[in-house]
């Protein structure tokens, strides 16, 4: 993808054939974001985990990207986040890459990732940063600091107050072991022009909340790949939708947006959280073993939690599932 240099590839590095594996697994499943299963008094449930990992394994996603945000990266501290990535790694069992979240600064970024090298993970999302803005050096630095620290290759995330600018992402393109961006802007006229200047074969993913609204979108500017939060709940209509818009079927693809995909985001959009709270709840609705989240995030109320099992029911007769 992308007008850039080609990269060598007369000798496959393992970071080159992280970024294959990848690129394989994108092509052929939604990228599935597992929850991170607690109990009722806050703590970590690992068999819940082990439970709700393997039923996601499962449903063959392209890749699953254990302790990020829709797993409460933020929630977790290093000991719990080693347990996660370990079971993540034990569950995959090599069939699938395993890509586990790590953030803050740069200094705590560097910990969590050489506990996820511990653990067995194959690459790293690499979160957006701590509270503060930060220029286009500061960012660029960022990425060099932890590349410089881990064998793991690195996909960064532009989100929230990480934005790269041009210049600022061809020097990240040439950081060894960055390999590919996560976006979840939206803004499709920066992100097109990033997609045109990278490197060949380097991986772009769409980050965007709830990221099947703007799928269509995304691969009209060369980005294909996205996550999947519906498919830590319902893995039945988030691989129905990526069927169909791999395949070109228009009527199911705006049939599920309709009456799916937009719905949810109207009662994501209630609270600030919900797109995590919301998912949490949705999986306990089908009975998986995921529990309740942990603050500053706070459950649905008794009314968002009907309208959202009223939705979830009509969404997966769409497809022929049950509750």
């Amino acid at each position: 993808m992308g007008g850039g240099t080609k990269r060598d590839t007369e000798t496959e590095t393992d970071t080159e054939g992280v970024a294959r594996r990848l690129r394989d697994g994108m092509a052929q499943g939604v990228l599935s974001f597992p929850l991170t299963s607690f109990r009722e008094d806050g703590s970590l449930d690992l068999d819940g985990f082990r439970a709700h990992i393997t039923a996601q394994l499962a449903t063959a996603p392209g890749a699953v990207f254990p302790a990020c945000g829709t797993g409460e990266f933020f929630s977790l501290d290093e000991a719990e986040y080693g347990q996660v990535v370990a079971a993540a790694v034990e569950a995959a069992g090599g069939r699938v890459p395993v890509v586990a979240g790590i953030g803050y600064g740069w200094a705590q970024a560097v910990r969590f990732a050489r506990i996820a090298e511990e653990a067995g993970a194959d690459a790293l999302l690499v979160l957006p940063h701590y509270l503060v803005a930060a220029p286009q050096d500061g960012l660029v630095a960022q990425l060099e600091h932890i590349a410089a620290r881990t064998r793991l290759p690195l996909i960064a995330y532009q989100r929230g107050q990480v934005a790269f600018g041009a210049e600022a992402f061809r020097r990240i393109t040439a950081i060894p072991g960055v390999i590919g961006l996560k976006d979840g802007h939206s803004d499709l006229d920066r992100l097109q022009r990033l997609t045109l200047a990278a490197p060949e074969g380097f991986l772009f993913f769409n980050g965007a909340a709830t990221a099947e609204i703007q799928a269509r979108a995304y691969a009209a500017v060369g980005v294909p790949a996205y996550s999947s939060a519906v498919h830590a709940f319902a893995p039945e209509i988030a691989n129905a939708f990526f069927t169909a818009l791999r395949d070109g079927d228009d009527g199911t693809v705006e049939k599920l947006l309709r009456d799916f995909y937009v719905p949810l985001v109207a009662i994501r959009d209630r609270v600030p959280g919900y797109a995590v709270s919301l998912v949490k709840a949705a999986a306990r609705l089908r009975g998986r073993p995921v529990g309740p989240v942990r603050a500053p995030l706070t459950d649905p109320s008794p009314a968002d939690l009907a309208d959202l099992r009223t939705l979830l029911t009509a969404g997966l007769d769409l497809v022929g599932a049950a509750l």
